[in-house]
């Protein structure tokens, strides 16, 4: 059931001032989102122009995430010590200021090393979003403001292609950095003039959860490390990422069994037998593999079968990023309906979602960008619709008080999801490529006359040998052989689009199984019924 008012904390008078105050929040948190995946886009240019191999490079990614979602544990916790005010101002700045400074890095080193503490910084932001949504906002706005939230997983990610592309094509690779800035300066001015500053709690310190934080960081952090280098390590087949692994999953098991009996924990686990934010945890990571459906594989294709620059794609991802600034708002306005249960909008949301993945699943080398249209509208739709609702019945069971404990797990979740998310898909696609070339190939062996031209003026890259089994030109061969690489890439994702909506079902029976009816939050009165369901 819902949290009851009286657990709650006599709220902060919610005038124009805290509003802007939490649009600075929001401005923040989108930043960094927005830092992580345009760095991630434009890494090649980036590479290209401070001279960093391509092993280097990899970490340049690898090490922000490992920081990133290892400062999101912690980030509540310092946040309620120090004052979220302070705290979210200070995790600005420096956020900014690793920005200004990180193209000026003369080595491979100080670079990723610098990402690091940028990635700290970074981290800290999403959990502070969610936390001011939940202490802030009244009633009848905190659907608004988890949509807000929400667009740190729809919004964001979908406006990196298009920011990529312009800053390594049209100005300078440089600002892929230094775009944070005048964000952050906006942000920043309205988070210090709009937020309320709360006193000092040092003496928090007395029970601070330094085996948490050291155990639960370095766990998250080293999990992290392994699945974003394991295809590049060849997995169990490294030292390194055995190493790797053998030390995070230990180190977690340990940052659990301390999190249950430590009195002021990072993560209260108890909060896990409510059975809707149990659901909510589970249903968001399930929702962040599936929306790759909209992203992750229409950049693949076009990116290895029809050799587009990110720049050629972005239109694609704008389709769905740029709506969300208008559906996000009528889906809450929705789920503000006291006869619409948000499971019946979660369920919705998956079915244009399973809808898209099965037109995905048509796909063939001849396709073109008109051809992914419907596919990313249905996207468009989907993600807010089932988001929202999750965000919805979980903090439903979350009192005020126990906000900080809510966003750390949720943002820790969210934040090690998207990233196993795209492994999983990334090592997906690649091994059924080459399952799929395998089969093309051995097809083609046995049956060489599909491949065998009348005479030598009628071969081409699909019939590229010759009556006496030689091959006509090189170029013809090199040519076929592309024709098998497209050809397997574009089963696999069709492969992978299926396997989506095998998610995609998962969460569907999640939804039915496991959440109770909850009602909007500006709902005081709730009717007395024989079940919650």
């Amino acid at each position: 059931m819902n949290a009851t008012p009286a657990s709650a904390p006599a709220p902060h008078p919610f005038t124009l001032r805290l509003a802007l105050g939490l649009v600075g929040v929001l401005i923040a948190a989108l930043t960094s989102g927005l830092n992580d995946r345009v760095t991630d886009i434009a890494l090649a240019d980036i590479r290209a122009a401070t001279g960093i191999s391509y092993d280097q490079g990899s970490w340049i990614i690898s090490a922000y995430q490992a920081a990133e979602v290892a400062a999101m544990m912690i980030a509540p916790w310092f946040a309620v010590t120090f004052s979220l005010r302070r705290f979210t101002l200070t995790a600005s700045a420096g956020f900014m200021l690793t920005g200004i400074l990180l193209p000026m890095m003369p080595t491979p080193t100080l670079f990723i090393a610098l990402r690091v503490v940028q990635g700290l910084f970074g981290g800290a932001l999403p959990p502070m979003l969610m936390t001011v949504a939940l202490r802030f906002l009244p009633p009848p706005l905190k659907l608004y403001g988890l949509g807000g939230y929400a667009l740190t997983a729809t919004f964001g990610p979908n406006m990196a292609a298009s920011l990529a592309a312009f800053w390594t094509d049209e100005v300078s690779w440089m600002f892929v950095f230094w775009q944070v800035v005048p964000a952050m300066l906006i942000g920043m001015l309205l988070i210090g003039w709009g937020l309320p500053q709360d006193p000092l709690r040092t003496e928090r310190f007395k029970q601070i959860d330094l085996f948490g934080m050291l155990t639960g960081c370095s766990a998250i952090a080293l999990l992290i490390l392994a699945l974003t280098q394991g295809e590049r390590l060849d997995w169990l087949n490294s030292p390194l990422f055995v190493g790797l692994l053998l030390t995070a999953l230990p180190l977690f098991v340990v940052f659990l069994i301390n999190e249950w009996f430590h009195p002021l924990p990072l993560f209260k686990l108890q909060m896990l037998q409510r059975r809707n934010l149990t659901h909510g945890l589970l249903a968001l990571a399930g929702v962040l593999i599936v929306s790759l459906s909209g992203s992750a594989l229409p950049s693949a294709y076009f990116a290895q079968v029809e050799g587009f620059r990110t720049l050629e794609f972005a239109p694609l991802a704008l389709a769905i990023g740029l709506p969300q600034l208008l559906i996000a708002p009528l889906v809450a306005a929705l789920l503000n309906i006291r006869w619409i249960d948000c499971r019946w909008v979660l369920a919705a949301g998956l079915g244009l979602l399973v809808t898209s993945c099965g037109l995905g699943m048509h796909i063939t080398s001849d396709w073109a960008r008109q051809n992914f249209w419907l596919i990313q509208i249905l996207q468009a739709f989907g993600q807010p619709m089932v988001i929202l609702p999750i965000l919805m019945s979980a903090t439903s069971v979350v009192a005020p008080p126990e906000g900080p404990f809510a966003s750390a797990m949720f943002n820790t979740v969210r934040g090690f999801s998207s990233i196993a998310a795209s492994t999983l898909v990334s090592w997906f696609v690649s091994h059924r490529e080459q399952f799929h070339s395998n089969v093309l190939i051995n097809h083609a062996v046995s049956r060489p006359w599909l491949m065998t031209a009348l005479d030598s003026s009628q071969a081409n890259r699909s019939q590229p040998l010759l009556p006496d089994g030689s091959v006509s030109s090189s170029e013809n061969l090199s040519g076929f052989a592309t024709l098998v690489k497209h050809q397997a890439l574009v089963l696999s994702l069709s492969d992978t689009w299926m396997l989506l909506i095998g998610f995609a079902a998962f969460m569907l029976l999640l939804t039915a199984i496991l959440p109770k009816r909850v009602w909007p939050p500006q709902t005081l009165i709730q009717p007395v019924t024989p079940t919650s369901r």
